[in-house]
């Protein structure tokens, strides 16, 4: 599995698998179980996916070092500010079964922010968590939160797939050495994306898949993907990136599909209230 240095100099696989919308209680931890087998290294979750327990039991079952197993999971704003987000990751830790975390994410950039983020790096320096990071900030809810920060994040998990490229974020984390991490790397099944002329002339030309193509783009770009499967096939085929390279040309071509619009906006209030609503547990 290639992997991708952060900027606390701990590797990431390149390539990870997400669970989000997979049920608890079987469904998650087969399909985990399945990645595991098929040669994925990284695992994403998330408190609000209601689905750590059935991650910890597959990893658990798995036969594979812990060591060799990056798991990444995000506290909820539920448990927001600093007393909260203490008791939240151990919460994650308990449901996950495990000693750490690799990569733990404040998953959405709303409420005491900077709070959980005192949080979390006092988590790191207990060894209950590896590194961490952020997700659905953009550039200026970053620059909201950066001066309340003595650890860098080393992760922004963000939508980014050819139609949404998150060209300016990816310009201003560069200065910080922040990678990039894409949920939706495959527009969550958007035709517009899957059945584009440019990648389906491309996937052609290689006799690979319209999402192979997509996924080896992201690779390239140095942008971690974090694909959703549940077949068998499908969780293979998203791993066959690595025997075959795209040009420059190529690269190229599928950087000007990019239409700088994506399917949620993080800045917009109305999201944040609606998903500030949205509660985890008692």
């Amino acid at each position: 599995m290639n992997t991708f240095t952060m900027n606390n100099g701990r590797d990431i696989p390149a390539v990870g698998f997400g669970v989000f919308l997979v049920e608890n209680n079987g469904p998650t931890e087969r399909a985990v179980t399945s990645a595991l087998k098929a040669g994925y290294r990284l695992i994403d979750t998330a408190a609000a996916y209601r689905n750590e327990t059935d991650v910890g039991r597959a990893i658990k079952n798995s036969g594979i070092p812990r060591d060799e197993i990056f798991v990444t999971s995000k506290l909820w704003i539920q448990d927001y500010g600093y007393e909260a987000a203490k008791k939240g990751i151990d919460a994650s830790l308990k449901n996950l079964g495990l000693d750490y975390m690799d990569l733990y994410l404040l998953h959405q950039p709303y409420g005491d922010t900077a709070g959980a983020w005192r949080a979390l790096e006092e988590a790191v320096r207990a060894g209950k968590i590896r590194s961490i990071g952020i997700s659905n900030h953009t550039v200026s809810l970053l620059k909201n939160l950066l001066p309340h920060m003595e650890i860098l994040p080393a992760v922004n998990q963000m939508e980014c797939n050819p139609l949404f490229q998150q060209k300016e974020l990816r310009k201003y984390m560069e200065k910080y050495g922040i990678l990039l991490e894409a949920w939706y790397p495959l527009g969550h099944g958007d035709k517009r994306l899957l059945e584009n002329d440019t990648l389906k002339t491309i996937a052609e030309k290689h006799q690979k898949s319209a999402a192979q193509i997509i996924l080896r783009w992201h690779l390239q770009e140095g942008i971690v993907a974090i694909p959703k499967a549940t077949s068998e096939a499908h969780i293979k085929s998203n791993l066959e990136l690595f025997d075959f390279t795209l040009s420059e040309e190529e690269m190229t071509a599928i950087r000007a599909l990019d239409t700088g619009k994506g399917t949620h906006d993080p800045e917009d209030a109305e999201n944040g209230k609606r998903l500030s609503s949205f509660k985890i547990h008692d």
